[in-house]
């Protein structure tokens, strides 16, 4: 927000402060002025002076020689600007005068004739090109008759304003606007506000009795009026509004556009000026537009817009984008003298969804977006009625057409001076308080200490008591809070159960050498439904895209966590990092609606993801790549560590290896599963062989016992038996394991796949497993009888459950 000071003493006296004493002043109360700019570099020995007569050149063309009359002296300039004429009033920069970029204005012969100074453009003066009207950015400025010879052009051409550059947190959307810092700065200063006349007066005729408004969606135009004016006159607008329109940031155009252009800037209300002869209609409909309706808007491209968007149409037709850009056909131009004129409150998230889809920003759209004063769009109308009147000579018909559905009920806020002081670290009087409050033309009602505050609409951040606190702060003085301790307990804090099995989860992984990662819980439409685990896919979820998403590679609400992963390995290997081991906590959404009448149900999951080398040993080690089973063992190890009983179950799925992928069960329950990416996903992204896994952990820790697992050292030793079996190549290793595992007990204790051989010495139809098992006992040493009986069992068992033989 650009803040022209010389515009903002129309409504707070500012005499005695500094542009750079009042910046300090406002950022000390936060809301940070973030930089002071001037109009124009300071010019000297520039006049206004009258053009008397204007020939051409005898020696050149293009140049005009020129009798000026500066009201002290006359001078014979030589000007080549092609709209310099006799009985101009213009900028007349004479000898010696020293203008923007340090240029120096000296008397001079041009193709032999005396040159006395120099007849001026804005641009010359220091203008910036952007904010000069198109009618006169090619050429010298021409002053209104009524302007002083002689007079120093500075204040005329507000070449002597600085501008406040304010940078607002979103919260202050009430600083967009002159009216509104002029609050803030008459708070600051203790200084009386002035605000705008919007005294109008009106001709008999009615405006509802010309224009009707209907609006069939409230809740996102609670408020509209259309004010009617006729007989208006299109001209430029008078200088002291082009000025201030150019310190604002804003290119002046006519006066119609201008005067809604100016009450945006001073009321922070956006308006819209319809040519009500080419509206074509008495009738003001106001609804959510047709999926592919077009409209062309006031930079003439033609739009196609969907039932998101809000629409202003003459009953038949949009002839507007509400809150952002009114259409081409409806426009203001130079023969318009009927004029309805818009002031409506729009809802901040339809504008902002109209604006994201058309890419349409702007100064009216922004203070749609964050949040207008509901009491002032009337008023605002009311003030661009009452400029309208005076510099468009036109009638402005009694009242306006509107609908109002608003709800303006004001915000009350309890605030108790003994709570502030407690908070503060302060001894602030209550009637240093009423003070504050009214400084901040706050009402309120008063008991002792007691306030009940009644917020100001235009104030739309403060809704609590903290608010309100912060308010007292920082009229008080932020400078003038002591340096004290806020009184309070202290309470050591704890974890939940569920959060301390977390962190020993956490800490289990990262001891298996896994580190956590936190990637985003959005992803695109290309990996919305990939990787799912087999307890989310099948079950009709559906994917649920963001409204607003702010780019198309996170547009999506998460079904998994492990497509995110991948990116990240697929960033990091192209970085030349190629062993990577990452886990992560977080929360997928499931919903069974694209529509969303309720909000989608998330459910936290553990994945991870691993690739490359397990453990990258010195040269004279073996390197161990990560496969399968690391992925597995770092599972069970996981549920051996919780005391909870796991298996897995060979499952096919849609992104995984067929041969390379399990369920992961929990008392028969799918929780999730493991397994290598398929080759032609792992190629889509630039991968090595990565294998992943995925756990419904909400599941597991309701099913947990609260009673981790910690074996104590054995006291006896133990003695490992190997076996061969030869099995048909259908039978699983897995279903073997587990007839050793049940049959084996209590003797066994661990048995592992150490060889698996098909080939030579084989059948085609048979393969060789080999399994390590550890014996041991808790309370002695195991015999060898004990032992090979419990080995013979198992072997016989296998033989006749697998159609099995040890291979000799």
């Amino acid at each position: 927000m650009q803040v022209s000071l010389n515009w903002l003493k129309k409504y707070v006296d500012l005499s005695g402060q500094t542009p750079e004493e009042l910046a300090e002043k406002i950022t000390k109360t936060g809301v940070e002025v973030d930089g002071i700019a001037y109009v124009a570099e300071k010019s000297s020995n520039v006049v206004v002076g009258y053009v008397e007569t204007c020939e051409q050149h005898p020696n050149a063309d293009k140049l005009n020689l020129c009798q000026v009359d500066t009201g002290e002296e006359k001078l014979q300039i030589i000007c080549g600007a092609p709209n310099v004429a006799q009985g101009q009033k213009v900028a007349v920069a004479k000898p010696g005068a020293v203008l923007p970029g340090n240029m120096k204005i000296k008397k001079v012969k041009l193709r032999g004739v005396e040159s006395n100074g120099m007849i001026c453009s804005l641009q010359e003066l220091g203008i910036e090109d952007t904010y000069i009207p198109k009618d006169i950015a090619d050429g010298i400025f021409v002053f209104p008759e009524d302007v002083e010879i002689g007079a120093p052009v500075e204040p005329l051409l507000n070449l002597d304003d600085a501008i406040l550059e304010f940078d607002l947190t979103p919260n202050r959307a009430d600083c967009l606007s002159m009216v509104g810092v002029a609050y803030e700065v008459s708070a600051i200063l203790e200084r009386p506000l002035e605000l705008p006349d919007e005294t109008v007066d009106a001709v008999p005729e009615k405006a509802e009795d010309v224009v009707k408004v209907r609006v069939e969606d409230p809740d996102l135009n609670p408020y509209y009026a259309a004010f009617v004016i006729k007989d208006a006159v299109v001209k430029p607008s008078p200088l002291w509004m082009r000025n201030a329109l150019m310190a604002a940031g804003i290119r002046p155009i006519n006066n119609v556009v201008d005067i809604t252009n100016y009450v945006l800037m001073e009321y922070g209300q956006p308006l819209h000026a319809f040519d009500l002869d080419r509206l074509q209609s008495s009738e003001i409909v106001v609804r959510r537009a047709k999926d592919a309706e077009t409209i062309k808007t006031l930079d003439d491209e033609t739009r196609t817009l969907s039932s998101e968007n809000l629409v202003i149409t003459n009953g038949q037709e949009p002839v507007a984008l509400a809150g952002v850009m009114g259409g081409a056909d409806t426009e203001v131009y130079d023969g318009t003298t009927n004029i309805l004129l818009e002031a409506a409150y729009f809802d901040p998230r339809t504008v902002r969804q109209t604006v994201k889809q058309t890419g349409l920003r702007s100064e009216s759209s922004t203070r749609f977006e964050k949040g207008i004063d509901p009491e002032r769009v009337y008023r605002a109308g009311l003030r661009a009625c009452r400029l309208l009147e005076k510099y468009a000579d036109a009638k402005v018909l009694t009242g306006a057409s509107v609908y109002d559905d608003m709800d303006s009920t004001p915000v009350k806020i309890p605030v108790n001076m003994d709570s502030v002081n407690d908070r503060l670290g302060t001894e602030i009087h209550p009637d240093e308080a009423a003070r504050i409050f009214d400084r901040l033309q706050f009402q309120y009602e008063r008991q002792g200490g007691d306030f009940l505050v009644t917020v100001p609409s235009r104030r739309g951040d403060l809704t609590i008591f903290e608010d309100m606190l912060e308010e007292i702060a920082r009229i008080h003085g932020y400078d003038n809070l002591p340096f004290t301790l806020p009184a309070s307990v202290s309470q050591p804090g704890g974890l939940t159960n569920r959060q301390l099995l977390k962190r020993q989860i956490k800490q289990y992984l990262e001891g298996a050498g896994l580190s956590e990662t936190i990637t985003y819980a959005l992803t695109n439409k290309d990996y919305v439904n990939r990787l799912l685990s087999p307890d989310v896919s099948g079950k009709g979820y559906q994917p649920v895209r963001l409204a607003m998403p702010m780019t198309t590679d996170h547009e999506y609400l998460r079904l998994s966590i492990l497509p995110e992963l991948l990116h990240s390995l697929s960033y990091n290997i192209a970085r030349k990092q190629t062993d990577m081991a990452y886990y992560e906590f977080g929360r997928i959404f499931l919903s069974e609606e694209t529509s969303l009448t309720a909000q989608p149900r998330e459910e936290e999951r553990l994945s991870g993801a691993v690739t490359g080398l397990w453990l990258n040993h010195p040269w004279q080690q073996a390197k161990v790549p990560v496969d399968f089973y690391v992925v597995k063992g770092i599972i069970e190890g996981l549920f051996n560590f919780l005391n909870m009983p796991v298996a897995f179950q060979q499952t096919k799925l849609r992104d995984m290896h067929p041969g390379r992928c399990a369920e992961i069960l929990v008392d028969n329950d799918v929780v999730g599963f493991i397994g290598q990416v398929h080759p032609k996903l792992e190629k889509d992204l630039d991968l090595n062989e990565t294998y992943v896994f995925d756990l419904n952990i909400e599941t597991v820790i309701e099913r947990f016992t609260h009673s981790l697992n910690y074996d104590p050292i054995p006291k006896y030793p133990s003695i490992a038996r190997d076996v061969a079996f030869v099995l048909d190549t259908a039978i699983e290793a897995e279903a073997v394991r587990q007839t050793i595992v049940e049959e084996g007990k209590p003797l066994v204790k661990q048995v592992e796949v150490f060889d698996v051989y098909a080939g030579e010495h084989l059948p085609d139809d048979k393969k060789s497993i080999a399994y390590h098992m550890v014996y041991q006992h808790p309370d002695k040493t195991l015999t060898d009888d004990e032992i090979e009986a419990s080995f013979q069992h198992i072997i016989n068992v296998v033989n006749n459950t697998h159609n099995a033989y040890v291979r000799a």
